[in-house]
């Protein structure tokens, strides 16, 4: 084996795999979560859906909730037709008896919580002074306040077993916010905060904690606009992507995000932790410049 094909099993985390035969190493990567216990809020469609999915394939028994009881059912028994073990249990993460008994009924079923991937969230649309104190409340209790509830109800378990990883899903609004925005971005930097003091409060009990930043993804999320046809869907996301991300010049997909979630709470990123990562396509790094055409003066 030559020095190039360890350095790329390596970085992928499968050095001793792939020193077996990459047959092994395929297998390995696979089912790299074979008999994990993954609890996900929010995971009735979009990219809590995704993961829930993504968890199973790779071996993973996987609790998850949310508020659509028929959504949900439907997404377990995908899993289960697929192979995989998942439960679904109906739960609003405004409530903290909801959350909590989520949380144990997972754990009852299980045995124990080795992963929590924290996805409940909902936009807020709405210029700063046309927002009500409602809709800004329940933003706030649903993206910021699920996250710390859910946080709060899968720690315990967690310093049971000496250890777990927990992702949340905050959003690259959190850094770049819309005018329209106000709640939703503020929601974010909050969950990003929270995290930091999550990492720093139990790290040495062998819990991490880490944010996942999402641009723009297709999913209901987006609010794609009911009866437009899925030509036309696409159609408009074709110019969407350009005039939004200078990067890749398109949307992500929620299977895109969702292995982006895997991979932080894989192992090979146990020493991470208390970091917002960015997966949008290259629009953090910047804005491509656009310059105005000049008004062409002829003389004489």
């Amino acid at each position: 084996m030559n020095r190039r094909t360890l350095l790329a099993a390596a970085a992928g985390g499968t050095t001793a795999a792939v020193l077996s035969g990459a047959p092994a190493a395929a297998a390995a990567q696979k089912r790299r979560f074979q008999g994990k216990v993954v609890a996900i809020t929010g995971a009735t469609s979009g990219i809590g859906k995704a993961a829930a999915i993504a968890f199973a394939a790779h071996g993973a028994k996987v609790g998850f909730c949310g508020r659509r009881a028929q959504l949900g059912n439907e997404v377990a028994a995908e899993i289960r037709k697929a192979g995989g073990e998942a439960v679904y249990i109906q739960a609003d993460v405004r409530h903290e008896e909801q959350v909590k008994s989520f949380v144990d009924q997972v754990v009852s079923k299980y045995g124990r919580l080795d992963i929590a991937f924290n996805n409940a969230g909902i936009r807020g649309p709405g210029l700063p002074h046309e927002v009500k104190l409602a809709d800004w409340d329940d933003v706030m209790n649903t993206n910021v306040r699920g996250v710390f509830l859910a946080i709060k109800h899968q720690v315990p378990h967690m310093l049971r077993t000496k250890g777990g990883v927990i992702v949340c899903t905050s959003s690259a609004s959190a850094e770049r916010a819309r005018p329209d925005g106000a709640a939703y971005s503020a929601s974010k930097a909050g969950i990003n905060g929270l995290i930091k003091a999550v990492a720093l409060a139990y790290g040495t009990e062998g819990i991490r904690v880490n944010a996942i930043m999402p641009g723009t993804t297709d999913t209901p999320f987006v609010a794609r606009p009911p009866g437009i046809s899925d030509a036309d869907w696409e159609a408009f996301k074709k110019l969407w992507g350009p005039l939004n991300v200078s990067g890749m010049e398109r949307m992500a997909t929620a299977d895109e995000i969702a292995a982006a979630v895997l991979g932080l709470a894989s192992d090979d990123f146990r020493f991470m932790s208390g970091v917002g990562v960015q997966v949008d396509g290259g629009d953090s790094a910047g804005r491509k410049m656009v310059m105005p055409k000049l008004p062409v003066t002829r003389t004489g």
